[in-house]
């Protein structure tokens, strides 16, 4: 039999946790700057960090980033060809992908690769409790573990959003020109005539840092406030990669009805 009361009360349990979590995500996230001078002045820390979110992310980046030129290409061209319009094929490569594409798919793999690995490297520290041994040793775990990792993605985000996006360009320039047979001025003349640097290009390194914000305060945050059990870090690292994704998702939305409003 149904229980209005208790189903009432686990919702409100579950909202209430809701509200806390966030907040408490909030407090971290401050924090975190806060100790943000301390990790920089430790430059090796956050140069590593980079090494580890961006350059190790390359492969990835670059091998998605083509394919999805490849495929926009091919789908374009069908597309254009309906309507005489093939000559406008780079137009059509070049705006989706910095846009909207290569920020999205970008931050999206980003979170996949990078921001899984953060969140579990954290929880493990803290499973085997050398978050706790730093700490009594007098040695700040936000400064030391979690600022360096996050400045990291932070930074390597915008990076590995603008080559993803070439290579984007260049896998619709493979499929367009190379194989299909477009017009090489054509490709390129119509794409540098219509993409805008501060309609197109800028806002798509703006979206681009705010999803490597999104994406790495969830990751390091996930692993920070993770169960310290085995069980308890791979949910933390589903919760990172779902979460992100999400937040992605819907940061995307928001940014793009503030961005192109009233743009052509």
């Amino acid at each position: 039999m149904l229980d209005p009361v208790g189903l009432l009360r686990k919702l409100g349990h579950a909202a209430v946790e809701r509200v806390w979590r966030l907040g408490f995500a909030a407090r971290f996230f401050w924090v975190v700057l806060m100790y943000s001078g301390a990790s920089f002045r430790r430059l090796p820390l956050t140069l590593r960090e980079i090494y580890f979110s961006g350059v190790l992310s390359l492969l990835i980046i670059l091998v998605s980033g083509l394919f999805v030129g490849l495929v926009l290409g091919l789908q374009g061209y069908e597309i254009l060809q309906r309507f005489g319009s093939t000559e406008a094929l780079g137009t059509l490569v070049a705006l989706s992908l910095t846009r909207e594409l290569g920020p999205v798919l970008a931050a999206i793999f980003f979170a996949s690769r990078a921001g899984s690995s953060v969140t579990a490297e954290i929880g493990l520290m803290k499973a085997t409790e050398q978050l706790k041994a730093m700490d009594m040793m007098a040695v700040n775990p936000i400064a030391r573990v979690v600022a360096p990792r996050f400045w990291g993605g932070v930074i390597s985000m915008p990076l590995l959003a603008a080559i993803f996006s070439a290579m984007g360009v260049l896998g619709g320039w493979l499929i367009g020109v190379v194989f299909i047979g477009v017009d090489d001025g054509s490709y390129w003349s119509q794409m540098q005539s219509s993409v805008d640097f501060r309609f197109d290009v800028w806002n798509g390194i703006v979206k681009s840092f705010v999803f490597g914000v999104a994406v790495s305060l969830i990751a390091v945050f996930e692993g920070y406030d993770s169960v310290p059990t085995a069980e308890g870090v791979s949910r933390a690292i589903t919760r990172t990669v779902v979460t992100s994704v999400l937040a992605v998702l819907a940061l995307d939305f928001v940014l793009t009805s503030f961005m192109f409003r009233g743009t052509s």
